[in-house]
């Protein structure tokens, strides 16, 4: 590709003035934002890490998954107040299960009034754990294997490789998979001495491993689109999609500082 070509390709795709955003907002997000998902925005608001809650835009983009692949059982890695998790819940069938997995139970609380008051609680079972282990437990039972249709991905980063290759195993064909913060604050494509010190270390290393493995894997047709912009807490919004030939699965991933999506199908989300 020429020099040219390659600046006309990347100056498209990118949201590039936080009005342009808000219009987005606006115009197609909050009017059919759910009223619960509101209220977990909400209370999440005043939380110190606020900003790892799921962008509403991105929520609005993961409900339309799950209704495309019609969604009955999911995976959730990495709750935080549970935005993403009521989604999920409100989404799926009313017999729909969500295995929930956070190594903190508090944050979950938060949001867990909400939850229960719209009435769909009983779709989803919290695990308070890390996540390697309850995984690593559910392909102890073959049943497992190829049972998920869903899965959301917003954890630990430098086990991002790990978790990608047991929900391989767990998601059904034409299962998603949804991976947050795959730009890492938009500094996987800055030179490293030039990365901010707290976006620097092993979870950005952790991404780009993640980013090149996708990217290599035979198994997977990848697309990486970037859908937002930059301000001060967000940086840019992407959004990868893999889908898996082999066993024909979807996984999506999500990039926070904002929100770089990862579509296996995966996505990014925020930091």
């Amino acid at each position: 590709m020429t020099d040219k070509a390659k600046q006309a390709a990347s100056s498209k795709g990118l949201l590039q003035s936080e009005d342009l955003y808000r219009y987005i907002l606006e115009t197609s997000v909050y009017p059919r934002e759910p009223e619960p998902l509101k209220k977990i925005r909400d209370v999440t608001a005043d939380h110190p890490w606020a900003m790892m809650g799921t962008a509403p835009d991105a929520g609005q983009l993961m409900a339309m998954l799950l209704r495309l692949v019609n969604a009955k059982k999911t995976i959730e890695i990495g709750v935080f107040t549970g935005y993403s998790l009521l989604l999920t819940a409100l989404t799926i069938p009313e017999d729909g299960q969500i295995t929930a997995i956070d190594v903190n139970r508090e944050t979950y609380e938060i949001g867990l009034p909400i939850i229960k008051k719209a009435g769909v609680d009983h779709k989803i079972n919290f695990i308070e754990s890390e996540a390697l282990s309850v995984l690593d437990q559910l392909l102890k039972y073959s049943e497992n294997e190829g049972s998920f249709d869903y899965a959301f991905v917003d954890a630990d980063k430098d086990n991002y490789c790990n978790y990608h290759e047991r929900l391989m195993k767990l998601l059904k064909v034409g299962g998603i998979a949804v991976y947050d913060n795959t730009l890492w604050g938009g500094t996987v494509a800055v030179p490293e001495e030039q990365v901010p010190d707290h976006f620097r270390g092993s979870s950005r290393q952790a991404i780009l491993d993640l980013n090149r493995s996708l990217a290599d894997d035979p198994r997977v047709q990848l697309s990486h689109v970037a859908l937002a912009f930059k301000t001060k807490l967000r940086w840019l919004q992407a959004i990868s999609v893999a889908v898996n030939n082999f066993l024909i699965a979807l996984l999506i991933a999500v990039d926070f500082c904002l929100l770089g999506t990862k579509v296996m199908f995966g996505w990014e989300e925020r930091m």
